[in-house]
Order: C-alpha cells, then structure tokens, then sequence
C-alpha cells in the first residue's frame, strides 16, 4: 500500500477512535441503520450526529449506525430499498418517502419555541438595497436541492405570491444543501436565495438578512420504513420523545446534537404533512411537474 495512502487511513481512524472513545453499544444488540444525506463535511456529520446514535443505542434495544449518503435521492433510496430502517430524510424528500414510498413519520424536532414548525426563508446580504420580493425580478437566485421544500418548492411560492415568477429572475440555480447556498450569497455570487429558516439564523451574525419567512409549517419527521419492525418504530419514538427540554440533564444530552434536533420532539402523523403534499403535486409552480 503506497505510504501516503496508508498514513491517510491511520489520520482518519485516529480521528474515528478519539472522537467516540467510549464504547456505547452491545455487540449483541440488533444492528439498526439510521440514513441521512450528507448535509456537511464527514467530520461534521460525525460530530453533530453520532452522538444521536449513542443515545438511541444506550436507550433502545437496539446498536443504531449512521449511514450517510451523498444526496437527498441516495437517502431515499437507502430507505426505500430496505438499506436503512429509520432516516432523517430532506424535507422534499420526506415528502416523496410518505406519498410514493409508505414511509410513517415517526416524531418531529421541535423549533427553539419548543413547536414542531419551521419556516423557509428568502434571504439577501445585510447591505443588499433589496427590500421587496419584487425587487427579485432580473436578480441571480440560489435555490437549495430539487428534492428540498424549503429551499425549492416553498420559495417558488412565495416568489408567485410576492408577484415574481421564476422566469422573471436573471439567473436561477439549484445547489446541493442550504449551507452551500448561504455561502454562495455571502460571497456575493448570488443576490438571494432560499434556506431553511434555521440556517437564515445561523448566517445572520455572518451578513445574511431576512427578506420574508413562508408560513409555518410541520416540521421535517424522523421516519421508518413502512415495514420497519414495529417494536423498532416504537423504541425510537419512546426514546426521543422522553426527552424534555426542560430538564437541565436533558438539555445537556441533546446540546451535543444537531441544531435541528436539539429541542426536543413531539409525535408526528401524516395528516400533518398535507399541504407539503398539495404544494408537491401542484401544477404549475410546484413539483407535480415531475422535478422529483
């Protein structure tokens, strides 16, 4: 094996084996793959949602490993496929997994105000002179994913409602995730562009204002597939929604999670995600048109 190679892979299981010294699982409990898309770098994944793993396993009948894919459609795929059991799914995807797939929404984050709601956000530089939604109209706009409901399907919306249609924007793209939207905005090489109103927080401290939140709407579920062993569905939903923000040793456990989910959860239904549904199959500046 050339040398650089293997002093890469020696730097890498350094990495893994400082990062979760602690042993956390039972080789005797059943193994459960959790699926998630890869939202950022491999080491930042690790950090912000290992430690969920840990905590499911110490607290079900179960060992929970990440399996981490390169996009929203390989995470769907992963569930649907029977390659994972339970997943944190794009918002858009999750969608696709609940009307095409049979996938049952399982528990959803709450917000920092303790409800199970979030936003999408049309957002612009702090010094931008755009004030308006109608100031949109010849502007370069970042969308997030294809498969993303708040950085796609909403924000074409907001955009028909605020009296802009995509084609009146001067240039438009699709990127992979929210972070690399926020990033291309605040260097300047859009003038706007559409995040999840947690990563408009986030960035705001970084340059990024607010231009207009949709209306709430149900929060992104964990989900299982649909023929996931009941007694898993049931293990996973008891174990996060035992969680109370407000119990300082709670807060502690989940302060180490991603920002998403470190408020605590709340049972989720399908009923739930109508709208999301609506705005999926609608026609002609939704998703029915068959981009997902």
């Amino acid at each position: 094996m050339p040398y650089r190679k293997t002093i890469c892979i020696i730097s890498c299981l350094l990495v893994l084996l400082h990062l979760g010294a602690e042993p956390v699982f039972s080789a005797q409990k059943p193994l459960v793959f959790f699926g998630i898309n890869l939202r950022y770098s491999p080491r930042t994944m690790y950090l912000r949602y290992q430690p969920l793993m840990d905590y499911l396993t110490r607290n079900t009948p179960y060992r929970f490993e990440l399996r981490i894919s390169r996009g929203y459609r390989e995470a769907l795929n992963d569930l649907v496929q029977g390659r994972t059991l339970i997943a944190s799914l794009g918002d858009g995807a999750v969608v696709e997994a609940i009307l095409l797939h049979g996938a049952v929404p399982l528990v959803q984050p709450l917000n920092p105000d303790g409800k199970p709601f979030y936003r999408a956000a049309i957002v612009v530089p702090r010094g931008s002179a755009i004030r308006d939604i109608r100031d949109l109209k010849g502007k370069r706009f970042a969308f997030g994913s294809y498969h993303s409901v708040t950085g796609n399907l909403l924000p074409r919306f907001m955009l028909e409602q605020g009296g802009v249609h995509i084609y009146q924007l001067g240039y438009l793209v699709s990127m992979k995730n929210h972070d690399a939207v926020t990033k291309a905005i605040l260097k300047g090489q859009f003038d706007a562009g559409a995040v999840k109103d947690l990563f408009a927080t986030k960035y705001e401290q970084y340059g990024l204002r607010v231009l207009a939140y949709s209306p709430p709407i149900a929060s992104v579920p964990l989900v299982a597939r649909g023929n996931a062993p009941r007694a898993v569905k049931e293990a996973v939903a008891s174990a996060l929604l035992k969680l109370d923000p407000g119990n300082p040793q709670h807060r502690s456990i989940m302060a180490q999670w991603d920002d998403e989910f470190r408020h605590g959860f709340a049972t989720a239904s399908i009923d739930e995600y109508r709208e999301q549904i609506r705005m999926f199959q609608s026609i002609p500046f939704g998703c029915g048109v068959g981009c997902h």
